[in-house]
């Protein structure tokens, strides 16, 4: 190159050198600075300037030429994918995996179906293609077709004549001679299905061996890249560029919905460009209608993939090799897009899967779909991605759907914890089990789990009444009523869910409406059950706070009372149950002008509390926010530590903005003031 560029440029001085010998020829006088040296010398510069472009301008000599690398060789390698998204971290992880030379190297991008494994290793190898002389795309799905399909390689490659237990050594002897080279094997089963197909010993080097699969395992042969799904931004990005008109707010929500599964979204954007479907309305055809929906439409690269159809041949392998996996599967689908406890499956009297009994079959049931991608296993729990679910509902039937909704009915009533006032793991396996308990009972129930239903609801409305969540808390109470009054015989349930009704209107400000509610359920109480039940306690001093608000202090005192000696009988006298009774005496006194009467009881209610919570249990922080407004209307200047205290708690507890926190800390800054 540089030899041509000065040859070029000796050429045209020789032209402009001659053309001055030529002007001084003519006899033109003195030129300016050097110059004048060609005027006096002109045919001497000339002879001098001849020379060097010759040199320059000859052609060079075969051995004088650097060898030009040849153009690289591709093998059915996929069209790359225009539309390719993000993913910059896992490529540079994949680059630093297949970065060595002069070994055969392994790497394996392993992750659920539908994360975009494929479109990663193509894109990688398009990337990366000028630093290869030779990239091969091989389908490993069935590990019975390799052989055919290394056959063909051989014959691309110009082997003939080979026998087939030679096809395999004779492609990766030949590739010495196109080093260095790629070979992808796509959606690839356990490691040990693809050994034959594998380079060994010294046949190749300078090589690479990109895997791609769902199953698990491969860590011990290869450095693995595990693909998560996209990030929203991802998503977002993919949806935004491919969907004309489409918001980044209706994108978003589109994505939530079907999990940022790149396929999915990719299929998402095939539906919404073929059929001219606006994004709000295919957003809630996704939302009313997801089942159906991951059957339709189609990826630009993928046309035959669709999300409904993606997991077929590893449910069909689960069935012949894990039949309980199988049920175990089904089971999951039902549920939450969320962690799933084991011990749902396990603690249950009557366990949901019959592997459950014995640990090491459960293991391995669990292990089988985890194993095969199609749920990620946590240290006690098990996930399933969203749209996994909704392809498994998809293929269940009706009858199916019924009767396993039923047994999570059972076993989620069996799980969750009753009393909610109860011992202090009552509220952290709530938190676990809520996102389950909601998924099973969002819809109207057959009749064969109607009552299980209906309890749920009740007890899902009563936790969140608890933690604060009223507003969710409504209509769950709601749903529970109208479950039981639908049911015969069930007097005693629709009590209680008249008095948690009652509990969320009075917490709602609502004391006019709760307090018709808790009257009822009074009445229905005191005609089904004995006179000292603990439930009739409840009603009590339900009744008796809502009386308060209402301003019927003296109405309410003996029905605080009554609920006090009701519950000291039922429970004894440091129940946590008792401490409830406590503090609405304590309201009781307080309003009625009595704040050492209600000092007394508060105190009472807080010991127990506080014997049987942990330190930042919201119950204990209500204590102490009302022990603090008794010490304040006694002029006790100690009110404000109680008021710090529990203002913390319900800041960790419910958050900052929360508006029980906001009231909280201004009695707290109020008290310092």
């Amino acid at each position: 190159m540089w030899r041509r560029l000065v040859g070029t440029v000796a050429g045209l001085l020789v032209l402009f050198v001659g053309s001055l010998a030529f002007n001084a020829a003519s006899g033109q006088s003195r030129w300016p600075g050097p110059l004048d040296l060609v005027r006096v010398h002109p045919w001497v510069v000339l002879l001098l300037l001849i020379p060097l472009a010759w040199v320059g301008l000859r052609p060079e000599s075969r051995g004088d030429r650097a060898p030009r690398p040849a153009a690289p060789t591709t093998y059915h390698l996929p069209p790359r994918n225009t539309h390719f998204t993000g993913r910059e971290d896992a490529l540079r992880e994949l680059r630093r995996h297949l970065g060595s030379t002069g070994e055969v190297t392994l790497a394996a991008v392993h992750g659920l179906g539908g994360v975009g494994k494929t479109q990663l290793a193509v894109e990688y190898a398009y990337r990366h293609l000028a630093k290869y002389r030779f990239v091969a795309f091989i389908d490993a799905e069935e590990p019975d077709l390799l052989a055919s399909q290394f056959a063909a390689l051989a014959r691309e490659l110009g082997l003939v004549d080979v026998g087939s237990e030679q096809v395999v050594p004779g492609v990766y002897a030949t590739l010495r001679d196109r080093r260095p080279w790629l070979i992808i094997f796509d959606n690839a089963e356990k490691p040990g299905t693809l050994l034959h197909a594998l380079p060994s010993g010294d046949l190749a080097k300078n090589g690479h061996i990109l895997i791609t699969t769902r199953v698990s395992g491969w860590s011990g042969r290869a450095g693995v890249v595990d693909l998560q799904v996209f990030t929203r931004r991802e998503s977002v990005e993919l949806l935004v560029r491919r969907v004309p008109g489409a918001s980044t707010g209706t994108a978003d929500r589109i994505a939530k919905q079907l999990g940022d599964l790149p396929l999915a979204l990719e299929q998402a954007a095939g539906y919404m460009g073929y059929n001219q479907t606006a994004p709000d309305a295919y957003l809630a055809l996704l939302t009313s209608r997801l089942e159906d929906m991951i059957a339709r439409g189609e990826a630009a690269d993928r046309p035959t993939v669709v999300v409904a159809t993606l997991w077929q041949l590893s449910v069909r392998r689960l069935q012949r090799e894990h039949p309980q996996a199988v049920d175990l599967l089904r089971l999951c689908a039902l549920l939450a897009p969320e962690p799933i406890p084991l011990t749902l499956f396990t603690d249950s009297p009557e366990p949901l899967i019959a592997t459950a009994a014995d640990p090491l079959a459960w293991d391995t049931t669990v292990g089988a779909l985890a194993g095969l991608g199609l749920a990620r296993r946590e240290e006690s729990a098990l996930v399933l991605h969203r749209l996994v679910q909704a392809a498994i509902r998809a293929t269940m039937t009706d009858e199916s759907l019924t009767t396993t909704r039923a047994r999570l009915c059972r076993a989620l009533l069996e799980a969750v914890p009753r009393d909610i006032h109860g011992g202090p793991d009552a509220r952290p396996r709530w938190h676990k089990l809520l996102p389950h308990v909601l998924t099973v009972t969002k819809d109207d129930p057959p009749a064969q789990c109607a009552p299980e239903t209906a309890l749920l609801l009740r007890l899902s409305s009563e936790f969140l009444l608890a933690i604060g969540d009223r507003a969710v808390a409504l209509p769950l109470g709601e749903r529970a009523l109208a479950l039981d009054e639908a049911l015969e015989g069930r007097d005693a349930e629709i009590g209680f869910d008249l008095i948690t009704l009652a509990q969320i209107h009075r917490d709602l400000g609502a004391p006019e409406t709760a307090r018709p509610l808790a009257e009822r359920a009074l009445r229905l109480h005191e005609s089904c059950l004995p006179a000292e039940s603990p439930a009739i306690a409840t009603d009590l001093a339900t009744l008796a706070r809502t009386l308060c608000l209402l301003d019927e202090h003296r109405a309410a005192l003996p029905l605080a009372e009554r609920a006090l000696r009701i519950d000291e009988a039922a429970h004894g006298p440091d129940d946590p149950y008792v401490s409830f009774d406590l503090a609405a005496l304590a309201t009781v006194h307080f309003d009625l002008g009595d704040p050492a009467t209600a000092l007394r009881h508060i105190e009472r209610a807080l010991r127990i509390r506080e014997a049987h919570y942990p330190p930042d249990h919201l119950y204990i922080g209500y204590a102490l926010l009302f022990k603090a407004r008794i010490l304040h209307a006694l002029n006790d200047p100690s009110a404000w530590e109680p008021a710090r205290r529990g203002a913390d708690i319900l800041h960790s507890q419910l958050g900052r903005t929360h508006p029980k926190t906001e009231d909280a800390v201004a009695l707290a800054d109020s008290l310092r003031r």
